[in-house]
């Protein structure tokens, strides 16, 4: 019997035309990958040739390192649920680059706690129009309106009222109809700060909504003493932010307004952060006088060179004895200070 072997080289062939396709398509992924990447890590080192208006306006850290993690991985395909959860990994500007911003504050609840309690929102926002022409003519950039709501309330023993939902709605869905930031802020009272600012972190979700916190009213003490913050409690506070939009996709950068007015209200101020690669920390000086009075207290905050963008806080004359700017300061006056803000905000 005679033994008949197969003939192996149309196999053999088979076999090497489909390892050369393999290799093409993985020296492809490798290619398109490099290009992708070379935006970010060009041999110039594009990314420090930018001079941002702030520090770390411009890129992001974690954005970087997602970006180099995808790269090391060319054969890597995303599935479709992957894209959809994937956060944007281009590069994000600051609301801030080329905008200023002019905000109205207080509660909608309360004629007494800023002008939002006033007017209704239409007519606040007309008022704003008229006054963002004024910033401009004085040599403002771009102006963006937005209201600036008190969430949680202080009340006597440090107790907090928080507004009600329906309330906080009826203002968010303005903003959001009329191309306006919210930002809704805490006064924290007795309680844990940490704890209290996880409360605000659902309204994130909102593309508009950005928060604060106001030092002043952490006391269980209210108008007796001045309250505070740490340090270490504002960045873990920055900390838990930005977790909370990288792990909810939330892209690009939210703003964290930060009141002064006091040297109490900042303990170990020179180590406070504001490197956040998502969070954008906002140092508002929010003193009450006189425009000498005013400049001075902005100059103590200045001081804190370690949180570089700056608000500047102005109050109306509403009738309230000692709770108002006399005279009120121009547009001009306030676009005059050093370091320039970045937000006005009018009580």
């Amino acid at each position: 019997m005679v033994l008949k072997i197969p003939p192996v080289f149309p196999f053999l062939r088979r076999y090497i035309a489909i390892i050369l396709l393999f290799l093409l398509l993985v020296a492809l992924a490798g290619f398109v990958a490099a290009q992708s990447f070379v935006n970010y890590s060009s041999p110039g080192d594009f990314s420090r040739e930018i001079r941002p208006v702030f520090p770390a306006a411009l890129f992001s850290g974690f954005l970087e390192s997602q970006e180099a993690r995808n790269a090391a991985r060319p054969y890597w395909v995303p599935t479709e649920e992957e894209s959809t959860a994937m956060p944007d990994s281009r590069p994000f500007e600051s609301i801030l680059l080329n905008n200023d911003l002019l905000i109205y504050y207080g509660h909608p609840l309360s004629r007494n706690m800023g002008i939002l309690g006033r007017h209704r929102p239409e007519v606040l926002k007309e008022m704003m129009v008229e006054l963002a022409a004024e910033y401009r003519a004085a040599g403002g950039k771009n102006i963006i309106l937005g209201f600036y709501i008190i969430y949680g309330t202080v009340w006597p023993g440090g107790e907090i009222g928080v507004i009600s939902s329906s309330v906080l709605r009826e203002w968010l869905d303005f903003t959001l109809e009329n191309d306006m930031l919210m930002f809704i802020d805490h006064q924290i009272g007795r309680f844990d700060p940490v704890e209290q600012f996880k409360t605000m972190l659902p309204y994130l979700r909102y593309p508009n909504v950005h928060l604060a916190l106001d030092p002043e009213w952490r006391t269980p003490r209210p108008m007796q003493e001045i309250g505070y913050l740490r340090a270490e409690e504002l960045n873990e506070i920055q900390r838990i932010m930005e977790e909370y939009m990288i792990e909810n996709n939330i892209p690009g950068e939210r703003l964290l307004v930060i009141h002064q007015f006091n040297r109490v209200m900042l303990r170990n101020r020179e180590n406070i952060r504001a490197d956040f690669s998502k969070v954008r920390l906002v140092h508002c000086i929010s003193g009450i006088g006189t425009p000498e009075m005013k400049r001075d207290t902005y100059a103590f905050g200045a001081l804190a060179q370690n949180i570089p963008v700056k608000g500047f806080k102005l109050w109306f004359d509403l009738g309230i004895p000692g709770a108002a700017d006399r005279p009120l300061m121009t547009p001009r006056e306030v676009l005059g200070l050093n370091p320039r803000p970045y937000i006005m905000m009018y009580q």
